[in-house]
């Protein structure tokens, strides 16, 4: 048995299941430090994956004589089109995950065995490498990159993730199929990240190590103008994506990926199955219902996410209950309660004079009425819901057992 072999049955063969993982390194002209890299990653790992992205420098030919698969992309077509081509070639290989790792010798190949470790405990993640920013000459425009894509991410999923842009990672193949992209270049790394939180995946980080050269010895092929204002571009779309109040298509729940209101019974049996007690599901229930029938015209949503980090609420559930706040219902019993606490009497003239000439007023009677209704309506909705998690919690065990043998 070879040293690499005996590192990743180590890591991988124990009583968890086993999962096949390919490591995948995207190369454009890094002729002078590639075959280093790759030497070392072929010491943690058997299979490794070298994608050359239309390299003009020779970077593909001085890789000549070692063990790796090779896939050559015709030109430069970007940082997330050599990984995606290269979770192509894993899963042609028989990979379930591939590794992701730099050919600018900034990653430690050695810290490939910590991925291999967290693969094995959170099989259906994605593992991020959060990269140790202590060491020298670490670039100003990376501290100010890692902190604004944390607070989109934040903003736009409500999950916390440190190192958005750490290109050190280990992606489930399972999650890139499953989910479509718009990314090419490097905001494919922000996008990946995104989509996978609201599909339902998780996001897991480990501390990793990192070497930045000195400024005048540097080489990046991040375009500071073109690369920035496509993340730009990129988070302005993910952000209005959020903002819209309609769930995400969820992928890990169910065959179809559907938690539904239309089967309340059965989608509480498969979120207790997944792990959600009937407390946090009641709890989820209870914020969103109350958010969403807060008086903030298209901030609601961004509001939720927020919460759903910040409280640890189950997404599935949360989202689920956006739609039952949806106009004209809600909306509507909060103008008849404002207009019911400002006048002592209900409204119940509907014409044009009160709801078109006096529609400023109405307007104000919403603004009253929806912040004394949200959090009673968010009470009902969460003790509703956390009563027939409890009696849907009776038949959970024998689902539960069906999906740990599955695993």
């Amino acid at each position: 048995m070879s040293t690499t072999e005996t590192t990743e049955n180590r890591h991988l063969q124990s009583n968890a299941p086993i999962h096949k993982v390919s490591v995948v390194i995207p190369v454009y002209n890094h002729r002078e430090g590639v075959r280093s890299v790759v030497q070392r990653a072929l010491s943690q790992c058997s299979t490794v994956i070298v994608v050359d992205d239309g390299s003009t420098d020779g970077s593909a030919e001085s890789l000549a004589g070692l063990p790796i698969s090779l896939v050559r992309l015709p030109r430069n077509c970007g940082k997330g089109a050599a990984l995606r081509a290269g979770a192509a070639e894993a899963a042609r290989l028989g990979a379930s995950h591939m590794i992701t790792l730099d050919a600018d010798g900034q990653h430690f190949p050695e810290d490939i065995p910590l991925f291999f470790q967290a693969i094995t405990q959170h099989p259906g993640a994605i593992i991020v490498g959060c990269r140790d920013f202590t060491v020298p000459h670490v670039p100003g425009s990376s501290r100010f990159g890692r902190a604004f894509s944390a607070f989109w991410m934040r903003v736009q999923t409500g999950a916390r993730v440190r190192d958005m842009q750490s290109g050190f990672r280990a992606y489930p193949l399972r999650v890139l199929d499953c989910l479509k992209f718009t990314e090419p270049g490097y905001a494919f790394e922000v996008e990946v990240l995104v989509r996978a939180v609201w599909a339902g995946f998780d996001v897991h980080e480990i501390d990793i190590r990192v070497y930045y050269p000195p400024r005048e010895e540097r080489v990046s092929h991040f375009k500071a103008l073109t690369d920035n204002v496509r993340i730009s571009l990129l988070n302005t779309r993910l952000t209005i994506r959020a903002l819209v109040p309609v769930p995400f298509r969820q992928h890990n729940v169910d065959g179809q990926g559907r938690v539904s209101l239309l089967r309340p019974m059965d989608s509480l049996r498969r979120l207790l199955a997944d792990r959600a007690t009937p407390w946090q599901l009641g709890r989820s229930a209870a914020v969103a219902i109350a958010v969403s029938t807060l008086p903030l015209p298209g901030l609601q949503s961004i509001l939720l996410l927020l919460c759903i980090g910040w409280l640890r609420l189950n997404r599935l559930c949360a989202l689920a209950m956006i739609p039952l706040t949806w106009p004209p219902f809600v909306p509507g019993l909060g103008v008849l309660l404002g207009y019911r606490l400002h006048n002592g009497r209900w409204l119940t003239e509907f014409s044009l004079q009160t709801l078109g000439y006096e529609a400023p007023q109405r307007i104000l009677d919403w603004l009253v009425g929806a912040l004394v209704l949200a959090p009673l309506l968010g009470l009902l909705a969460g003790g509703l819901v956390w009563g027939l998690a409890y009696l849907a919690a009776r038949g959970v065990a024998p689902l539960r057992q069906r999906g740990d043998n599955a695993e």
